[in-house]
């Protein structure tokens, strides 16, 4: 698994380097200070995860995840930072920001890395107690305007609630190719990118 982490404190980026790349399948490709650094890092080596601060000068993690997820649609950007901000939840998961971590949560990075590098989200327990109460709904939404049947509903709640492919599958007793084809037709009937999105959809109509 090949990383890039960027974090305008080298020290920071330095630790996790090292507790890191005591898994023999974990590779540090590159270190970065800022934002700027993170998408011109992004190009060089397309990790398989970008493990990327927040709050940086010249620009911060949520404007580089903008950038690089313009150009390249299916980044995997994993956030760290050490302030539970509102703001910057709501927009990590606008974005399309595939996880959202605590910085001090050190021993939840290396799991998160993972998931995110199989394809799924990863938000820390304090960030998933905080989305339903951020993404207040907008407007109420007739779903079979979109062609959404009643298992697609489901599967919609269950992908908000954080729950994996291969445990939507363990529920409705059915095999994880048969829940990701579901999901395929759901991104495509909303016009939609990823799961991400498909919560924040969930939250804002729900």
């Amino acid at each position: 698994m090949k990383i890039v982490i960027v974090d305008d404190d080298r020290l920071v980026s330095e630790a996790l380097k090292t507790i890191l790349e005591v898994n023999a399948d974990v590779h540090i490709a590159a270190i970065g200070t800022d934002g700027r650094e993170a998408v011109s890092l992004y190009r060089q080596y397309r990790p398989d995860v970008l493990l990327m601060d927040i709050r940086m000068k010249d620009m911060n993690g949520l404007e580089a995840s903008a950038e690089i997820l313009k150009e390249f649609p299916e980044a995997n950007i994993l956030l760290l930072t050490t302030f539970l901000d509102d703001e910057y939840i709501i927009k990590a998961l606008k974005l399309g920001a595939k996880g959202y971590l605590l910085k001090q949560d050190y021993a939840s990075i290396l799991p998160a890395l993972r998931a995110v590098d199989s394809g799924q989200t990863v938000f820390g327990h304090e960030i998933i107690a905080k989305i339903p109460d951020l993404l207040q709904k907008k407007v109420s939404l007739d779903y079979s305007a979109y062609e959404i049947n009643e298992r697609e509903q489901q599967i919609i709640r269950w992908i908000a609630e954080g729950l994996s492919n291969k445990e939507i599958a363990a529920k409705m007793f059915l095999s994880e190719g048969t829940v990701r084809n579901y999901l395929s037709q759901i991104l495509d009937k909303l016009n939609l990118r990823d799961r991400t999105q498909v919560a924040v959809f969930y939250y804002q109509h729900k």
